[in-house]
């Protein structure tokens, strides 16, 4: 899907929600609701009121990374963005030239054999492109003690150029994050689930919505291609199986936290339209053609209008919806990216 919109640079966030003014918490961000081709605009305290008892949210529990590692490459500056551990031990990686502004450029990763130098004295050289639709991400083999522990001592969050500065990890965490027990996770925030609070957790507990942990481990995306998604780890733990199958019979509505959350839950869903538990690497792309099975209703950031996400976002709400939705919020002057407002899609 492609919408017929420009997002004016202004309207990107560049700065959380709590440091853009004293005595503001996560969240106070806005909250654009659409239901079919209706829409409201809301605060997301508002969430409480805008869900039932017997609702379900499904959660992306996956931890965000230090991603981000300077190196070197001969004489020449890197920053290498770490995306995914595949199951052979390699990482695939992403290589970006500074900008000289705190941020960096894309360019290109190859040749096989390109040696990267990082701190510690770890070595990385690139083998092989992650697949055939380019060479911006590689399958790189890390030499060392082990990318966790890089990540750890030397990495930073991934940062793109619309943000003012860097950030601090904690503030790339959700509050439903969980450290992994083999040391990865995401490289880029599941950032839908950022404005939820402890104290807005318990009211939604309190009003009877239920919660249901998934987790994906998002890789890196690029700010310059609009690729569609590309393998990513995932598991559906049985409770939360259990779960989404009972809310589904008891007439309540699923609804995912995030496009992380929806690729997970869709990913297992038997060819009987039941959720099973299921862990594994997911391929799955959710387009308006394939549709949703389970998912209801999605909250979610607000896109670049020629991202991926957007098909996804189409096939939960149709495109009429999608299109009425992202004009009002250009003429609400809402917040892009994943420190800026958010949008709930109910049926």
């Amino acid at each position: 899907m492609t919408l017929a919109v420009r997002v004016p640079e202004e309207l990107s966030a560049r700065v959380p929600v709590e440091q853009r003014g004293p005595g503001l918490e996560r969240d106070a961000v806005r909250m654009l609701v659409s239901r079919g081709a209706e829409v409201a605009h809301h605060t997301f305290r508002e969430l409480p009121l805008l869900l039932r008892a017997g609702d379900l949210l499904v959660v992306n529990t996956s931890a965000t990374l230090a991603a981000a590692v300077d190196g070197w490459t001969g004489h020449a500056r890197v920053v290498v963005h770490f995306s995914t551990r595949g199951d052979d031990g390699r990482w695939a990686v992403e290589l970006r030239e500074p900008d000289g502004r705190g941020t960096t450029r894309a360019r290109e990763g190859g040749p096989a054999g390109r040696e990267v130098r990082l701190p510690g004295g770890v070595g990385l050289v690139l083998e092989e492109p992650l697949s055939g639709r380019g060479e911006r991400l590689w399958w790189a083999r890390v030499s060392g003690p082990g990318v966790p522990g890089l990540l750890r001592e030397y990495g930073r969050p991934i940062r793109y150029a619309y943000t003012e500065r860097d950030q601090p990890l904690s503030v790339h965490q959700t509050v439903f994050a969980l450290p992994s027990a083999d040391g990865t996770g995401s490289a880029e925030m599941p950032s839908a689930a950022r404005p939820f609070t402890a104290r807005l957790v318990t009211e939604l507990v309190s009003r009877g919505v239920l919660f249901a942990p998934v987790t994906l481990h998002t890789g890196v995306a690029s700010a310059e291609a609009h690729e569609p998604p590309y393998p990513e780890r995932f598991a559906v733990p049985e409770a939360s199986a259990r779960l989404i199958d009972a809310t589904r019979a008891g007439g309540g509505r699923v609804v995912a936290v995030g496009t992380t959350a929806v690729r997970a839950v869709e990913s297992a869903v038997g060819a009987d339209g039941a959720v099973r538990a299921c862990a594994g690497w997911t391929e799955l792309v959710v387009t308006p053609e394939r549709g949703v099975r389970v998912v209801d209703g999605l909250l979610t950031g607000l896109h670049e209008p020629q991202a991926s996400h957007l098909l996804m976002l189409e096939a939960v709400a149709g495109r009429v919806a999608v299109e009425r939705g992202y004009e009002a919020a250009l003429q609400g002057r809402y917040l892009w990216h994943e420190f800026g407002d958010v949008h709930l899609v109910l049926p």
